[in-house]
């Protein structure tokens, strides 16, 4: 495949910025002018606006400048989800480096989930306690099965994942689609339904007077 040639076009007018697109260069580019940016063959780059067809303003590293949108369109690979990539591996740093660059905390893949889903369900504590400082964090959103953040560290048996996520207010009396409790997914492992136990929705007496007179 031959390296397309950037054809520059007038200077791009400002805009207002949309959502943060990832992209994994497949190829190097040199900076002709001095508001263009240089990137390497593999670099990650971070595309802020795309308003204008020709020429995206983008960010790798903590250089900001215009790249050929052809080098986008016809040499690049777009990274969907990149948060929760890095929340999925353990990625600390790419997952650090989404988070300058403004990818939504609070963005759903396919399955409904977010990055802290996919924090708790591997474990990942230190990406866990980055994506809880964050501002704004969505700690109860429940995926397509229903499932919280919650459900799927207890589930896999993180107790100091799901110790984190109490202690942030997160709410164990979530019930998934299939009518379960994080607690009830952390059965098997003692130390994480203990945790749970406190948080299980129980009937106060009222409750069970009303029941009673029901009958």
């Amino acid at each position: 495949m031959s390296t397309p040639t950037p054809v520059r076009p007038a200077p791009p007018r400002p805009a207002k910025p949309g959502q943060v697109k990832v992209f994994r260069a497949l190829y190097a580019y040199n900076a002709q002018h001095d508001d263009e940016l240089s990137f390497d063959e593999g670099d990650m780059l971070y595309v802020l606006d795309v308003s204008n067809k020709d020429w995206y303003k983008a960010k790798v590293g903590n250089k900001k400048g215009l790249i050929p949108s052809n080098y986008v369109e016809e040499s690049m690979e777009s990274v969907d989800n990149p948060l929760h990539e890095a929340a999925k591996r353990g990625n600390v740093d790419f997952l650090k480096e989404c988070l300058a660059n403004n990818v939504s905390v609070n963005s759903l893949d396919k399955s409904g989930s977010t990055a802290i889903h996919w924090a708790s369900h591997g474990g990942h504590v230190e990406c866990l306690k980055i994506l809880l400082g964050r501002p704004r964090i969505e700690l109860n959103n429940q995926n397509k099965l229903g499932d919280t953040a919650l459900h799927a560290g207890a589930w896999k048996g993180h107790a100091e994942v799901v110790r984190m996520l109490l202690s942030k207010g997160a709410r164990g009396d979530i019930r998934n689609k299939e009518g379960k409790l994080a607690f009830d997914l952390a059965a098997k492992d003692p130390a994480t339904a203990a945790l749970l136990e406190p948080h299980i929705p129980r009937l106060d007496d009222e409750d069970y007077l009303d029941d009673e007179d029901s009958d």
